[in-house]
């Protein structure tokens, strides 16, 4: 089965010193996008994606591990794992 693509001619505005464009609300409700869009760099262009909801911020991840209170106290150990012993006094 062929990918169709569909394609739109939109300008960009301004917005403060910045640049943007709108997106008109059908095409928003069709892809269940809304505040927060995920902006990525590809080789072909820029592409915009829909937020995944699942998905943590750097804060939300702090917070998170912070919540967990996790033991630490062996990471040393574990990262040492499978090196030779001068290779573990270079840690």
């Amino acid at each position: 089965m062929e990918k169709r693509t569909r394609s739109s001619v939109v300008k960009l505005v301004p917005i403060g010193n910045s640049r943007g464009i709108r997106i008109p609300k059908p095409l928003l409700q069709k892809y269940g996008m809304s505040e927060t869009l995920v902006l990525e760099e590809t080789a072909d262009g820029l592409l915009l994606k829909k937020k995944n909801s699942e998905q943590l911020s750097w804060e939300e991840t702090y917070q998170a591990m912070a919540a967990a209170e996790e033991d630490w106290g062996d990471f040393e150990e574990t990262v040492a794992d499978g090196l030779d012993d001068e290779d573990r006094d270079a840690i």
